[in-house]
């Protein structure tokens, strides 16, 4: 871990909205698969981001292709997923959605309706033994794998929308934001959406996507994931502000992330500021906790100590976020009853 965050940051009640599953594995759980694999030769610098150290987002993606090297069973799923989401529940978050993209390995006979599955069975796992967390799955289109997979993805997470429990809320698409055109994915997204699927947009990435952008949030997804280059100031345009401010959608915000993958040359620059300058609804999230070394206190800390937020701020902003999950209704009001019990012991 990078830093260690002030107790505030750790007792305040969190919520998590943009989480990737391979990438939120710690180094501890690294250590773990790793020695049941020790015949791939991984070690840890090739799975996680440490300390005043940056990557290319190409290379980010290169981080990923070693880690699902290393988790491609069930049985490597499921513990991976159960320990994410104690990790998560131990850093006071309270609502989590976890997201990935559902793989084939042939060589395991992992598939991915296997794959969805085992993803449910440990969020039910956590809940059985009393873990401290309200957890739901976004399941992934990966741009990468072109429209017809994104069909077939949609049509898996439809499945699982209604034989879930509830647990399957929405559908993410990411992937190498340089690969591929939004436009190919419309039929698929908009399906999602026609379905009752909540949509979760990587969006405006890089700063090639405007015209990308411009397409997409015409859908409008219900989420936009980073939306680093949105904005007139970094070359988006104030019409993509405007259709994102009428619509009102919630931008999920990973500082850490966006530093060491080099798309934001400091904290200080983050888009984070222009957003919440404006009052629009701005969710602080990890993106991936363990390729990036964070968690989700230190990334309150961090968004606090660069832009001059008191406790007061802080816990506005965490309870604000409890506006922009995908659960329903009534999950909302229990959590923030959850905040109102906890606000005595947290600000004191």
């Amino acid at each position: 871990m990078d830093n260690v965050a002030d107790d505030f940051y750790r007792e305040l009640p969190k919520v998590e909205l943009h989480a990737h599953l391979n990438g939120s594995v710690s180094f501890q759980t690294m250590e773990k698969v790793m020695k049941r694999k020790p015949h791939l030769n991984i070690e840890h610098h090739m799975t996680a981001i440490g300390k005043g150290q940056r990557r290319s987002l190409d290379e980010c993606f290169q981080v990923f292709k070693v880690i699902h090297q290393l988790v491609d069973t069930q049985e490597d799923i499921l513990m991976v997923a159960t320990d994410v989401i104690k990790e998560f529940a131990a850093d006071g978050v309270k609502y989590l959605e976890l997201r990935s993209t559902p793989r084939e390995e042939t060589k395991t006979g992992l598939n991915k309706k296997n794959y969805v599955e085992t993803v449910i069975g440990a969020i039910q796992q956590c809940k059985e033994e009393g873990v401290d967390i309200d957890v739901r799955f976004l399941v992934a289109i990966d741009r990468r794998n072109g429209s017809e997979v994104a069909m077939e993805t949609v049509k898996l997470a439809e499945d699982f929308m209604l034989s879930a429990d509830g647990l399957v809320v929405g559908l993410d698409l990411s992937g190498d934001p340089t690969v591929g055109h939004g436009k190919d994915l419309l039929p698929a997204l908009q399906r999602a959406k026609n379905g009752g699927l909540k949509l979760s947009l990587h969006l405006s990435e890089v700063a090639s996507q405007l015209e990308e952008s411009e397409l997409l949030l015409g859908l409008p997804p219900d989420r936009i994931g980073h939306g680093t280059f949105l904005h007139p100031d970094v070359g988006g345009s104030q019409s993509l502000v405007d259709k994102v401010t009428k619509n009102n959608i919630p931008i999920e915000l990973c500082l850490t992330s966006n530093i060491k993958g080099q798309t934001v040359p400091c904290y200080s620059q983050h888009h984070f500021k222009y957003w919440y300058q404006l009052g629009h609804p701005s969710v602080i999230c990890t993106d991936d906790k363990g390729v990036f070394s964070t968690d989700l206190s230190q990334e309150y800390q961090l968004a606090a100590a660069t832009f001059g937020l008191d406790q007061q701020a802080v816990w506005a902003l965490s309870k604000q976020a409890i506006d922009c999950i995908f659960a329903p209704e009534a999950l909302k009001q229990q959590l923030r009853q959850k905040w109102t019990e906890l606000q005595p012991r947290v600000l004191k």
